[in-house]
């Protein structure tokens, strides 16, 4: 890097905070911070929903899958999101938006406090939690890992910095900070992206080697699908789990859908966000695809890092390493504002009295500093990913992220749908705790005991199919179906929305709701369609 490359990173840096500063002033109270209001646009939230699936691990972890085994990275990764996200289309952004405007909730996990009961809210809420921590400590990771490979700063002082500043325009932002950074975040990957591939491109001789550079030698088996561990079982439990995690089953997705001004307008972005998953990184992966002809590395995690800084000149380098901070900033941001939504509006009502009666400003007080504590501790995390207990950046994300999610997002996306009514707190929580369990069976004592260890499809996908057949098993065995749950039920499938007028909902004091009532303005008051 030079000056140049410097200062297009520091400006773009002090363009991230000018937009935080800016969505300060739409801010007035926790719906806002947490769901703008139900006031964004279809197509920023389809953007934001995109952009928001994305970090710098695609540009490290994946970037060593596409160099080892080409194609497998685009079929087992953004493809199986792409089609998750189409089915979410209709099955839960729809749901997850009358979530807001019906129920008038903040949180994703709100609901569930009347879907289930508060033990249930609170299982689902702290194991969450501990689980993106770790998840966006490997982001910190990852990003920190290629600033050290272009400026040869620390690894500790790369997670300082962007850290710093993701905390400062998130944190006096919220959401709607986070969707109008996404989308200059965006149209900074665009440019970057097709820079990148031109180079790449006319390193290889022009572009007809789009689709005549695969006899290659060096690319050899690249043209599999499925390759090394990343296999057919992998590829399904994958897709199961994308479904789950990228239609709201990790909380920062279900947040732009509950965003839009109604359900159709969810629809639209869900949809809007599939095309960009299933097109989008194909751009990205060619160059990784084709890095082998490039460059030769003995760490594939830093192969596309290398390949930048040998073929992009002054500038358009500077503007690729924005794009892998705008990558990482995008995600930790968002993922800091749904912890913040659940840790303010799920957790602390349910420790303190005190906090069920904060007024709009302590509320949204708490909500900032909610929002400092998950950034502090996702980076002190990230000083620790590399160590023997994590594994390296991409097993963190991979393993711990896809194995457990699966336990914790069942009871929360099932229970949207009429289908599962009769599964109540006991399914919820047996599939959630036996899913914890298996995961940790399955990848420890058993993985020991094996020779060669527990193959990492298996890793991923057994706790995940554990609990789908507890959860829909132990709702026949044990029906928990109740008028009061399957009168919230009701009110998230009816197709109508009420409106538009309707959908900017007023946000109730958090957990001050009776049991089974579900509050509007003011608390133990019911709620109206």
């Amino acid at each position: 890097m030079n000056g140049l490359d410097w200062a297009v990173l520091i400006g773009y840096f002090g363009v991230m905070v000018a937009i935080g500063v800016w969505s300060h002033k739409r801010v007035d109270n926790v719906s806002d911070f947490f769901t703008a209001g139900g006031r964004m646009p279809w197509w920023l939230s389809g953007i934001s929903h995109h952009m928001s699936g994305y970090s710098a691990v695609m540009f490290t972890g994946y970037a060593a899958i596409a160099y080892t085994y080409g194609v497998t990275s685009y079929v087992t990764w953004s493809f199986p999101i792409a089609i998750g996200i189409a089915i979410g289309a209709k099955l839960f952004a729809p749901r997850l938006n009358r979530v807001r405007s019906r129920l008038h909730v903040a949180s994703p996990l709100e609901y569930l406090k009347n879907r289930y009961d508060l033990p249930t809210q609170q299982a689902l809420a702290w194991s969450g939690v501990l689980l993106k921590i770790v998840d966006v400590g490997a982001k910190w990771a990852a990003i920190a890992t290629l600033l050290s490979v272009f400026t040869g700063v620390s690894l500790n002082m790369g997670i300082l910095i962007t850290g710093a500043v993701t905390a400062v325009y998130c944190t006096v932002g919220g959401l709607w900070a986070d969707a109008l950074t996404e989308l200059g975040q965006f149209i900074i990957q665009f440019i970057a992206g097709i820079a990148m591939l031109v180079a790449v491109l006319a390193e290889l001789g022009g572009f007809s080697r789009l689709w005549n550079v695969w006899d290659a030698p060096a690319l050899d088996g690249h043209t599999k699908p499925l390759a090394g561990p990343y296999m057919m079982v992998f590829l399904i439990a994958y897709l199961f789990i994308k479904t789950f995690e990228y239609n709201g089953g990790m909380w920062n997705q279900a947040q732009r859908y509950m965003a839009t001004d109604s359900a159709r307008s969810a629809t639209r972005s869900a949809t809007l966000s599939a095309v960009l998953w299933l097109v989008w990184p194909l751009v990205l992966f060619f160059p990784m695809w084709v890095a082998p002809l490039i460059i030769k590395t003995d760490v594939p995690a830093d192969s596309y890092a290398l390949m930048a800084e040998q073929l992009l000149p002054h500038g358009l380098l500077g503007l690729v390493i924005v794009g892998f901070f705008s990558h990482t900033m995008a995600m930790c941001s968002s993922d800091a504002n749904a912890i913040a939504a659940v840790v303010t509006r799920d957790i602390m009502p349910a420790v303190s009295r005190k906090v069920r009666e904060w007024d709009t400003r302590m509320g949204l007080l708490a909500a900032r500093w909610a929002t400092l504590l998950f950034l502090g501790l996702s980076m002190a995390i990230a000083t620790q990913v590399n160590s023997a207990f994590f594994g390296d950046i991409i097993t963190v994300v991979i393993k711990w992220v896809a194995g457990l999610m699966g336990p914790i997002a069942i009871p929360l996306m099932l229970g949207l749908l009429p289908w599962f009514r009769k599964s109540g707190p006991t399914a919820a929580l047996i599939s959630w705790g036996v899913g914890l369990f298996t995961f940790w069976l399955v990848n420890y004592p058993i993985s020991w005991n094996v020779d060669g260890g527990v193959p990492l499809q298996y890793q991923v996908s057994i706790p995940l199919a554990v609990s789908l057949v507890l959860y829909i098993l132990i709702g026949y065995v044990k029906p928990e179906d109740t008028p009061e749950r399957d009168a919230i039920i009701a009110k998230i499938n009816n197709d109508g929305d009420g409106g538009r007028g309707s959908a900017a909902a007023a946000v109730p004091a958090p957990a001050g709701a009776a049991e089974g009532v579900v509050a509007d303005g003011v608390a133990g008051t019911p709620a109206k369609d």
